[in-house]
């Protein structure tokens, strides 16, 4: 409880700044939505920062945004995260993005790397998303790209280690977000991701996703939409190997600029 106090009092900072007007802001259920914004989370591995700046892509209707994550921040004393080999009082991963979006055709793109500290580890991709017409309450964002592993002292196919930086191959992948409109103050989502190899190295080709070739993703979230501009939203992530239970959960307040 103490964790969870200490938590909303960060998330709450935001709101004591002075608040532009509300008829500028963005719908932040909206996954092609573009705007600045900062967050903060609470989760099982630790605390999550977040902080989004948009810029101008000089290119008509098309709008832009870079998007910073930092991931389980002081793990051991504040996550709760069974296996405690996993996590330190460090930083887990970050994440960087960034996304643009075309506001009159719904198309959209990202560039999206992910590393891991524990590991040593990472993923860079691009891919593209594309809104479709709404089936009543249910909107799809299906995706679908190609990126790069890269990696800190990598086992090559011989069995030794490859010591430095190395990129052991490269991956495809496809899914959708998912967006189903509740109330106008609560939606729902989920976001399938199947991730494939395609090149690189054997040891790569045959164990590269969680000792398989392949992996399915799952994300599910729930969020309450306080104000125009706050929200808080709850994420869980699993996959096909790895029980809900023993996913990744976090609770997240996020706040629109």
């Amino acid at each position: 409880m103490k964790k969870f106090i200490t938590f909303c009092a960060l998330a709450a900072l935001p709101i004591t700044q002075t608040l532009a007007n509300e008829d500028t802001t963005q719908d932040m259920s909206d996954p092609l939505a573009i705007f600045a914004q900062i967050g903060a989370g609470v989760t099982n591995k630790g605390l999550n920062l977040k902080y989004g700046q948009t810029y101008d892509t000089g290119v008509e209707n098309k709008a832009g945004m870079n998007v910073l994550e930092v991931k389980g921040i002081a793990g051991d004393t504040l996550g709760w995260y069974d296996d405690e080999s996993q996590t330190n009082d460090s930083i887990d991963s970050f994440r960087i993005r960034n996304f643009t979006a075309n506001v009159k055709n719904g198309h959209g793109k990202q560039i999206d790397i992910n590393y891991n500290t524990n590991n040593e580890f990472g993923t860079a991709s691009y891919s593209m998303l594309q809104a479709l017409p709404a089936l009543g309450p249910v909107s799809f964002f299906p995706l679908a790209g190609a990126g790069v592993a890269f990696g800190n002292n990598v086992v090559g196919d011989d069995g030794k280690v490859q010591s430095g930086y190395s990129v052991p191959g490269t991956f495809a992948l496809v899914g959708t977000y998912t967006k189903i409109a509740v109330t106008d103050k609560i939606w729902l989502n989920y976001n399938p991701m199947w991730m494939t190899t395609l090149s690189g190295s054997d040891n790569f080709k045959d164990h590269g996703f969680e000792g398989d070739s392949s992996v399915l993703n799952h994300e599910f979230a729930i969020s309450y939409q306080f104000t125009p501009r706050f929200n808080m939203r709850y994420f869980a992530n699993w996959s096909e190997n790895t029980h809900f239970g023993d996913g990744d959960h976090r609770i997240e307040f996020n706040y629109q600029l």
